[in-house]
């Protein structure tokens, strides 16, 4: 069935779940590309790699030299890397072709690092820092902040600084507590962080079809916000899809109707009411 995969998704993320599995989840976000993708076998590709490098490690290796491990075997051994050249291809963002094609963008690479690392008994978190996600994990003297997209680096505080300055007024950025910004991110926000980069690809190069499905996830993965079916009514409302567009906005409007853009919300629900009228 064509909804299948859909509830496939909806059933990884629902609500009710005590864990998500990053990996399978991130898998399911690639069926509207490829809708006939094996999600087990995927899956079984990454426990395979991170089993090849576990049964390789000594039992009492440290933290630190099974992050040099990992880093030695996923960016030199097999080749992994970040694709500064096609940042915005989408393929960048399906976590599949990030194993067949042994490039992607941040966040797709962390998510691989992620799971490897896990499997190697690292106890890794992402980091949703502003511009380009991270992660780290704690070692004996601190923590240690890691990207994935440079080959796994470790990055010091300055560097870190250096990269907020990006996003804020440079005085400022050396004056924010710099654990605001470093918190863990949950699985859930992670995804969330995945689809919104492809949305915004999507957006960008006008692809609207292909962005509505990737809004059909982020309105599944985060029922409690209603920019997110704002954003899919407005996107119904551009491909003539009146009534979907009218019960997405007037959910909107219900929800944030002191919001700054609740004019513009409701000129477009009425404006979307109409040509549902004329449909009947």
């Amino acid at each position: 069935m064509a909804t299948e995969p859909l509830q496939r998704f909806r059933d990884a993320v629902a609500p009710e779940r005590v864990k998500i599995d990053l990996a399978e989840a991130a898998l399911l976000c690639a069926q509207d590309t490829y809708p006939d993708l094996d999600i087990r076998s995927q899956l079984d590709s990454i426990e395979a790699l991170a089993a090849r490098l576990r049964n390789r490690l000594p039992a009492d290796f440290s933290v630190t030299h099974r992050l040099v491990a990992l880093n030695n075997y996923l960016f030199g051994e097999l080749g992994f890397s970040g694709n500064a050249d096609s940042y915005y291809d989408p393929r960048n963002s399906f976590l599949n072709d990030v194993l067949a094609r042994k490039t992607g963008i941040p966040i797709t690479l962390s998510i691989l690092y992620l799971e490897i690392g896990q499997r190697l008994g690292l106890k890794l978190k992402g980091v949703s820092f502003p511009g380009h996600f991270l992660v780290k994990v704690r070692v004996s003297g601190g923590e240690l902040v890691l990207d994935p997209f440079a080959g796994g680096r470790s990055l010091s505080e300055e560097e870190l600084r250096e990269r907020l300055a990006q996003f804020t007024d440079p005085d400022t950025a050396k004056e924010l507590p710099l654990e605001d910004f470093l918190a863990p991110a949950t699985p859930r926000q992670i995804l969330a962080r995945l689809l919104r980069n492809l949305k915004a690809i999507y957006l960008d190069a006008k692809e609207f079809d292909k962005a509505l499905g990737v809004m059909n996830r982020l309105v599944i993965l985060l029922p409690d916000v209603p920019e997110e079916r704002r954003d899919r009514g407005l996107m119904f409302a551009r491909l003539e899809c009146p009534r979907a567009a009218q019960e997405d906005l007037s959910h909107y409007a219900s929800a944030r109707p002191q919001a700054e853009d609740a004019e513009i919300i409701a000129a477009q629900l009425a404006a979307t009411t109409i040509a549902a009228a004329r449909l009947n």
